[in-house]
């Protein structure tokens, strides 16, 4: 693991903690020798970095529900992991209410119900986003874009709603939120990204379920590329040799991330320059193709891979800077399928967990996320997953 002194000296100049008392008391510290505060407890986010290289935290008391609304859930947060979304968010590149409770992947255990099915001791986890399961886009499958959605993790902390987050000792799940119990079988570290990445992955390759193996001819080699070997493609690589996909390529500039990717199924392409690519992987030979790192300077390799009547599936693609870099044309004349993925449904999130369980002795997961830092040492935790030596940094309240 990487040294803890190493990490906070790394990220000294970028973040600050401020005293955990509640009201919160305005005495800055650059260090966090401090004990944790009583719990309950929440990480409080106050702001992007500011001009002099600061972000605003402070580790705040907090407030239990004395009673639930119908459906509601109340889980202790047993773990939780740093999802790139929450680092671009510390750096000001992503935009949130403040204050507020990051956080949105992690494992609970249920403290208290007032859902039917829902029990008190059980381990769970549970939808990044509550739905009103009743509006259109809830009604035709898309919860995810429910006209009253709320997200775990981006939401303002206010007086009245507090337990919103996961960078916290509890957290409160609302009527509309999925709750899926997580098996014995499978440990907190591998359990805990799964209602965020593997979710979602689960999602984009269920659109490509008409070309895999088990649907379309039998006999014939089937082939995919995913780019990007962060966790969203790690976990795609799995899902698509578990569904009997003959070769999965894999693309990344980072070696070690390739190289864990490896283990997981894939075939791994180091991108080196602009031809890394086609070197490798031959025109017009891939099934499907996942986009799954971000970046647009990906894309017109992707659609040059793609077969005709494939499929190209956009995951990673969730910001402004994402004009795509081909023509209507490119896309008529291959007869292909243009996918854009965004989260996920309840559905996709049980298949997650079954997935994770069905495959816990085929692949490493062990491999993906840290050993747990407390939440009091988040710089520390900051720092770990800048240095991407691991797929997920883990927090222990």
């Amino acid at each position: 693991m990487i040294a803890r002194a190493s990490c906070c000296r790394a990220v000294a100049a970028r973040l600050r903690i401020l005293c955990p008392s509640f009201p919160v008391n305005n005495h800055i510290r650059k260090s966090y020798s401090y004990s944790r505060a009583a719990e309950p407890y929440c990480m409080l986010y106050r702001g992007a970095e500011e001009d002099d290289g600061t972000a605003l935290l402070s580790l705040t008391n907090t407030a239990l529900p004395e009673s639930l609304a119908p459906g509601e859930v109340l889980g202790r947060i047993l773990l939780a992991t740093i999802c790139g979304s929450d680092l671009h968010t510390f750096a000001g590149t992503r935009k949130e209410a403040t204050p507020s409770v990051l956080g949105h992947e992690a494992i609970s255990e249920v403290v208290r119900s007032n859902r039917d099915g829902v029990s008190a001791g059980q381990r769970v986890t549970f939808s990044v986003a509550s739905s009103c399961t009743e509006c259109r886009l809830c009604r035709i499958g898309l919860p995810q874009k429910c006209t009253a959605l709320v997200k775990y993790g981006h939401c303002l902390y206010t007086d009245s709603d507090q337990l919103n987050g996961c960078y916290a000792s509890h957290i409160l799940l609302r009527s509309g939120t999925p709750v899926v119990p997580i098996p014995a079988s499978l440990s907190n570290a591998t359990a805990a990204p799964l209602n965020c990445a593997l979710a979602t992955m689960v999602h984009a390759v269920d659109r490509i379920e008409h070309l895999s193996p088990t649907t379309a001819s039998a006999g014939q080699q089937h082939c995919a590329l995913v780019q990007g070997a962060g966790l969203l493609g790690v976990y795609g690589v799995a899902l698509l040799k578990q569904r009997g996909f003959t070769t999965v390529y894999c693309s990344d500039v980072d070696r070690s991330r390739l190289a864990t990717v490896e283990r997981f199924g894939a075939t791994p392409v180091l991108i080196e320059n602009a031809d890394s690519l086609r070197n490798v992987v031959q025109p017009s030979s891939m099934d499907a193709v996942f986009e799954v790192c971000g970046q647009k300077s990906v894309l017109a390799d992707g659609l040059h891979s793609l077969r005709c009547g494939g499929s190209y599936v956009l995951v990673g693609m969730v910001h402004p800077d994402s004009a795509l870099p081909f023509t209507a044309e490119d896309i008529v004349r291959k007869c292909a399928t243009v996918v854009g993925v965004h989260n996920y449904n309840e559905e996709h999130l049980r298949k997650a967990v079954q997935f994770l369980d069905d495959t816990a002795s085929v692949f490493p997961y062990g491999l993906l996320v840290s050993p747990p830092y407390k939440l009091s040492e988040l710089l520390d935790a900051i720092a770990a997953a800048k240095t991407q030596q691991f797929h997920r940094v883990s927090l222990q309240p």
